[in-house]
């Protein structure tokens, strides 16, 4: 397998393909998944000339189980050893869910010259919990009930998420894929219990304001209007305010996995941003 060890030693499997002079796109997965989420996206930007970068986060598919750094600042550290060891420049990061949490933490903070544009899907920013500052956010109970399931039965758990909300499979009418949820059961399982479990109080407890702030470099928000993981007013509506050079896009009725679900229609508007 193709991977970097990082400072603290922890192996971080990744997939790079295309030209290595071509401007690098780099994929960033949602909990609990992997690389393999963007298999589309990957295969759709290869076509286009791209270089085409995307790593399991530590603790995530085929990285190492880690038990430790299954933190916001070790995952935005870990991409930057990656950036360093691929001499990754002038990139597009693009992040859903948690992996938005991680592109907008590790551009924040990245070397000079690194990063062109980033992209943020049915993100986490500025934070999921219900905060004094943002009250809007969903309740603590939320993510406790998230922690008992996956402790309870990990891989019962991992079947009922993309079978109900994750994809909108629940709604009345939707065409349900029994590939797609098979898939994130799979990507789900090969991850560590641990980092996983861990994972959970990294996307629902960071509070990515200052980051938002920070970033002025373009942004792009992405998200379904019909997200029942990550509700839309609490996340992307609260995050364009915050950004100095943001830019939304909303999606009527669509659901979190909106570009697994509608991948021509999310790869023609990520290109035309990355082309503009």
């Amino acid at each position: 397998m193709t991977t970097i060890t990082t400072q603290d030693g922890a192996r971080i499997f990744f997939k790079d393909w295309g030209p290595k002079d071509a401007q690098p796109i780099v994929f960033h997965h949602g909990w609990p998944l992997s690389a393999d989420d963007w298999d589309n996206q990957m295969l759709f930007f290869f076509g286009e000339g791209y270089r085409v970068v995307a790593h399991d986060r530590r603790g995530h598919g085929r990285s190492d189980q880690t038990d430790t750094g299954n933190d916001m600042d070790t995952y935005a550290a870990d991409v930057a050893e990656l950036a360093r060891a691929l001499d990754l420049k002038n990139a597009v990061h693009v992040g859903h869910s948690t992996g938005g949490g991680e592109v907008i933490r590790y551009v924040a903070r990245s070397e000079p010259g690194r990063v062109a544009k980033a992209v943020l899907i049915g993100a986490v920013p500025p934070i999921m919990l219900a905060t004094e500052r943002y009250p809007g956010g969903l309740p603590m109970a939320v993510f406790d009930s998230f922690r008992e399931a996956l402790i309870r039965n990990r891989a019962q758990f991992f079947l009922e998420v993309p079978t109900g909300p994750f994809y909108g499979f629940n709604r009345e009418g939707a065409e349900v894929s029994e590939g797609l949820i098979r898939n994130w059961w799979r990507q789900g399982m090969m991850g560590g219990a641990k980092a996983q479990y861990d994972c959970i109080v990294a996307f629902s407890e960071t509070d990515f304001t200052e980051d938002l702030q920070a970033v002025s470099l373009p942004v792009l928000l992405m998200h379904g209007e019909d997200d029942q993981v990550v509700p839309i007013d609490a996340s992307a509506r609260k995050a364009i305010k915050l950004l100095p050079n943001g830019m939304l896009k909303t999606y009527p009725s669509l659901s979190h996995g909106l570009f697994a679900t509608h991948p021509e229609l999310i790869n023609a508007d990520l290109l035309a941003f990355i082309k503009a």
